[in-house]
């Protein structure tokens, strides 16, 4: 990897990760307030609205965008015919959602959420109409590009959303909140890139891109169902309330391993596209963001876990805490999903999106079994360990298949794991003797309790760096400079 590319990954890197803590952090802020404001079952309905729109996209996903970032060369060319597919495909889901959201509504047994559909599928248009040319933000790693414009999004709807919260304290808040998103980025995707597609459907430049795309349509497809048919599931079987509070469980657990892990993901997908010719340097690649994903990922979910009944109570209140055990079981999902998604740009990068569809079909097996009595008898903390069952046996496939492809070294892979699974439960175990014998009053004794844990599991991590030579402190150093 030639020492300009390097920089340039690196820069990427930092934009991204710049992007997704400011962004999350707003997002998270927005949750708070908002969740203080309204009621779970406002959630609720903005969720079944969110799940529709989700269904249509997900079932019509062409994947084209991901061939384009795949592509090496000629990519110019096919940005017309992408572009010309992504509109036509809009108005499509606009009108579909609109005429079945009265069916939607009455399937959740909820009439309001009729109405909300329908104003939300403007969204669709909106992205569907943007500028194709931003997959170049991605494709030449030009994040400063994707910072502006994801992070204008997450500002207007942050400011929206709260302000409609003080005034309307109901489910409109978030609906206006995220349609103010879509437009700006809508507006922004012009403005960052000079292109300017026109309407041109080519059947040759089609079949090309949907030879890759088809692959990502149908992992697409399935991972739509297991990540969003237990939402789909909650919420018809145990009702609007429910669905809110287990989306929000969903949502605190998930939300800092997951988005580191959507960070690298941004960034590695590009990176190892280009090296996709080359194994032995795509291994290492691989390896050190594994080892990252592992260091960050493990303290975090930790701390979520043991920390969640405070945390819900002093930050969001008493209504919210039927939920925690349900964000609980969650926390180690979403731990689960940070490792698989580290090999999901290998797969796409190096031409084996197959692979990433087979495993989701056993994952949508696996869930399509238990979700049903285990919800039964648990409720929605049923729902989220059938959600932890599938999610764990494809983690588990997909890391294996990956370790086949580029050849990787079992025991050097466990060794990456296990220093931040040992610290994190050593750490885990002193948080939860002080629990016992001190309770956490307030926000402030919240913040100093949780930061001093953070400290703890740094100082124990560089302490058996040095003695393990794991390699960490050279990892950051390498990613600083």
């Amino acid at each position: 990897m030639s020492e300009s590319f390097s920089k340039k990954v690196a820069r990427g890197g930092m934009w991204l990760f710049a992007l997704r803590i400011i962004s999350r952090g707003l997002g998270f802020i927005r949750t708070i307030v908002i969740a203080r404001l309204l009621a779970p079952k406002d959630f609720g309905l903005f969720g079944i609205a969110l799940l529709s729109i989700s269904a249509v996209e997900i079932f019509s996903r062409t994947g084209f965008q991901t061939a384009l970032i795949q592509k090496k060369e000629n990519t110019e060319y096919y940005l017309n015919t992408a572009w010309t597919v992504s509109a036509l495909r809009a108005i499509i889901l606009f009108f579909l959602m609109y005429i079945s959201a009265p069916l939607i509504a009455a399937l959740f047994n909820s009439p309001q959420a009729n109405s909300v559909i329908k104003v939300i599928a403007i969204s669709t248009l909106l992205s569907g109409f943007s500028n194709i040319a931003i997959v170049f933000f991605q494709k030449e790693l030009e994040f400063h590009k994707q910072f502006i414009y994801d992070i204008s999004g997450s500002l207007i709807e942050l400011a929206v959303a709260i302000t409609l919260a003080f005034i309307l304290q109901n489910v409109w808040a978030l609906v206006w909140g995220l349609l103010s998103s879509s437009f700006i980025r809508f507006v922004l995707s012009y403005a960052l890139h000079p292109y300017r597609p026109h309407f041109e459907l080519d059947k040759e430049k089609f079949r090309d891109l949907f030879t890759f795309g088809k692959w990502i349509l149908g992992s697409g497809i399935l991972a739509f169902l297991v990540t969003q048919g237990d939402d789909i599931f909650a919420g018809k079987m145990l009702g609007v309330t429910a669905l809110g509070l287990y989306q929000m469980a969903f949502t605190l657990s998930n939300l800092p391993t997951t988005e580191i892990t959507h960070v690298i993901s941004q960034v590695t997908f590009p990176t190892y596209s280009k090296l996709q010719d080359d194994i032995p340097r795509l291994r290492k690649a691989y390896l050190k963001v594994l080892q990252l994903t592992a260091f960050l990922s493990f303290p975090l979910a930790g701390g979520i876990f043991l920390f969640a009944p405070d945390f819900v109570k002093i930050f969001m209140g008493d209504k919210w805490i039927p939920m925690v055990p349900a964000l609980r079981v969650l926390v180690f999902a979403g731990l689960f999903r940070s490792l698989l998604a580290t090999t999901g740009p290998i797969l796409h990068a190096i031409g084996k999106p197959k692979v990433d569809t087979t495993w989701q079909m056993i994952r949508l097996f696996i869930l399509s079994l238990s979700i049903y009595p285990l919800t039964l008898r648990w409720g929605i903390s049923g729902t989220s360990t059938a959600v932890l069952l599938s999610i764990s046996v494809a983690t588990l496939g997909f890391i294996v298949k990956t370790i086949s492809l580029i050849e990787i070294d079992i025991i050097r892979l466990s060794k990456i794991l296990y220093l931040p699974f040992a610290n994190t439960i050593i750490i885990s175990l002193i948080i939860l003797f002080y629990l016992k014998t001190n309770s956490i009053a307030n926000w402030s004794h919240f913040l100093f309790t949780s930061s001093a844990s953070l400290c703890l599991y740094l100082v124990l991590t560089f302490v058996s760096d040095y003695s393990f030579k794991y390699g960490m402190r050279n990892l950051i150093k390498e990613i600083i400079t």
